[in-house]
């Protein structure tokens, strides 16, 4: 049993990290940002020390929908940081982390007791992995893409010039999308061909409604990095055909998961 002392660390330092990148940006403070950077590594290593005792105390990987998602908000933010060193992702941090520290409460209040998951096939390794880099990298994508959206209406319409100054250029934000888009969409791939070196049997393992989702949205993502190599697409229809990309995609996943376990009751089977 994971202490609860520790359980609780991650969302109280999640939520102080949030707290001081926000006002750090909007008092243009560096010391607040840093520290606020500082909250947030201490909080993913205290999320990634809870995962860890649990996995240790079962024996294994666990998949059921509560803990999938405080997986995927661990990566989310490992990812953000790593690459705030480099690219201008800092501003999606004050809405990640309050995200990550609410499905750590949800998992900690609602999840069922993990048990191990049992997958005869040495790929699943690489096809978990892929997995989550993938949704990780394509969330943030759309996170990017509605910071893109808001910085849109707000040069039409002429208004909040102080927003506008907090927010990196939008051609910035373009490149940052698409750079995000291709690593996801690559990820992606790579985790439909292993996923589908272990499934016996779509129908019989659950998997029909998750793995045609998912190649619907990795066609969509598909499609709109060819639009904007032979197109050169920008601007809104971006923004809207990632969200809609990343809406099929939640639902391949939590959405096909939340039927199938917190309705159904049934689970993912190995075969």
């Amino acid at each position: 049993m994971t202490d609860p002392l520790t359980v609780a660390a991650a969302p109280a330092l999640y939520l102080l990290a949030a707290l001081a990148i926000a006002s750090g940006l909007h008092r243009d403070r560096n010391l607040l940002r840093r520290g606020g950077l500082l909250l947030a590594l201490l909080g993913v290593l205290a999320h990634g020390a809870v995962l860890l005792l649990e996995m240790q105390a079962i024996g294994g990987f666990t998949a059921d929908f509560f803990s999938a998602l405080s997986v995927v908000s661990l990566v989310i933010v490992a990812v953000l940081l790593a690459s705030s060193l480099r690219f201008p992702l800092l501003e999606i941090l004050p809405i990640a982390l309050p995200g990550a520290a609410l499905m750590i409460i949800i998992k900690a209040a609602l999840g069922p007791p993990p048990t191990p998951l049992d997958v005869p096939s040495g790929m699943i390794e690489l096809h978990v992995i892929s997995s989550l880099l993938a949704y990780s990298l394509l969330s943030i994508a759309a996170l990017n893409a509605m910071f893109i959206s808001v910085q849109h209406n707000l040069l039409h319409r002429h208004r909040n010039p102080v927003l506008l100054d907090l927010l990196p250029p939008l051609a910035t934000l373009e490149t940052l999308l698409f750079q995000l888009i291709s690593a996801g969409w690559l990820l992606l791939t790579v985790s439909l061909a292993s996923g589908l070196l272990f499934v016996d049997s779509l129908f019989a393992q659950h998997l029909v409604h998750k793995t045609v989702l998912s190649i619907l949205a990795w066609l969509i993502f598909g499609g709109l990095l060819a639009g904007r190599w032979r197109y050169g697409w920008r601007g809104m229809r971006v923004v809207r055909l990632c969200l809609i990309g990343m809406a099929v995609l939640v639902l391949a996943y939590f959405g096909t998961k939340a039927v199938l376990e917190l309705m159904l009751d049934r689970r993912w089977q190995a075969g």
